[in-house]
């Protein structure tokens, strides 16, 4: 269920977007454009190549989506993939986000690398890169940009510093600044793959550092539900029943993400600090009470201090900060209204 907090205001956009009148076919483009601007730390104006995807109906308004660390420009099945994409449930024809009405553009994140080799990658990197594409594909002004986790940091960034491209806000599970006890437990993770780098049993390091991350992102109701049971000797030892489940989730990080990706993302959000007085856009936020990682407290905060009109929606879930991940039948409505 949900519940608004005090200070609600009714996200209504400053400039209309007139909706197609009937859904022309779908416009799929995966493509990759070069852009410009200059990186938070250092070495001046570069050309950037940007990864990304832009999906749905031709014209349409477009909507701005991304999600956390881990999350592609992939957000549904294009093109006959079979992989699904990481919000499949939420964006398609006839989903909360409606590819009949709008279209979707999200990009894969920048890396250090990406930029040149600066010291660090910001969330206005990513922020000025998405408003460059925005720009070099003509879209000239953004419906909403719907951000969760480091996403959702992306988007108050975007929100921040290009203003005058953006209608709305929609910001899951992410505040303006990292709270410092998550802060914590991610420099704990990043020191495990600099071991392993260090040892050279880099695989091992980062699938551990994706275990400990994994009991970061999910709620302790979800755990103690899931893994209650007695533990098994097997080998010469006793193996309880969450570990089979966190060695799974670390082998399948290992095998679709690299050491120095991780360590920079994950850098990223520690590097988030965006002021809220800065932003205007009217804005819809989304906080789980279970989260650990975004505390409810956080949001609240921020939705004192943003400049524009703010909702905030309370979803409860047993799912932690992957609420926004798994809540999709408690989220849709709220999607729908926010963009509607």
């Amino acid at each position: 269920m949900s519940a608004q907090f005090a200070q609600l205001s009714t996200v209504t956009s400053p400039r209309a977007h007139a909706a197609p009148s009937a859904p022309a076919s779908l416009a799929n483009q995966r493509s990759v454009r070069r852009v410009e601007f200059e990186p938070k730390y250092g070495g001046g104006r570069r050309g950037v190549e940007v990864s990304y995807l832009w999906h749905g109906v031709p014209d349409a308004p477009t909507v701005i989506v991304q999600g956390g660390i881990s999350a592609d420009r992939d957000v549904l099945t294009v093109g006959g993939d079979e992989r699904p994409g990481w919000w499949q449930a939420l964006v398609g024809e006839g989903m909360a986000i409606d590819l009949r009405s709008c279209r979707v553009l999200s990009i894969d994140w920048l890396t250090p690398h990406d930029l040149g080799d600066v010291a660090a990658v910001s969330t206005e990197d990513q922020a000025n890169a998405l408003s460059a594409l925005v720009d070099a594909l003509g879209i000239g002004r953004v419906a909403a940009f719907v951000g969760s986790s480091y996403g959702a940091m992306v988007a108050l960034a975007f929100a921040a510093l290009h203003p005058g491209q953006l209608d709305k806000l929609v910001v899951l599970a992410g505040a303006h600044r990292a709270h410092p006890m998550s802060t914590a437990l991610r420099s704990v993770q990043r020191g495990i793959v600099r071991l392993g780098c260090d040892s050279g049993r880099l695989d091992e390091a980062l699938g551990l550092a994706r275990q400990l991350a994994m009991t970061t992102y999910r709620g302790s109701e979800e755990f103690s539900r899931r893994f209650a049971g007695a533990p098994e000797f097997r080998g010469d030892r006793f193996r309880f029943p969450v570990e089979d489940y966190l060695e799974q989730s670390g082998r399948r990080f290992v095998e679709r993400f690299d050491a120095e990706r991780f360590l920079a993302l994950s850098e990223s959000i520690d590097l988030h600090d965006v002021a809220p007085e800065r932003i205007p856009t009217p804005a819809t936020l989304v906080g789980f009470p279970s989260d650990r990682l975004v505390p409810l407290a956080d949001l609240c905060e921020l939705q004192r201090r943003l400049r524009g009109p703010a909702t905030l929606e309370v979803v409860e879930s047993p799912y932690g900060h992957d609420g926004f991940l798994k809540e999709t039948e408690q989220l849709a409505p709220l999607l729908r209204e926010a963009l509607r």
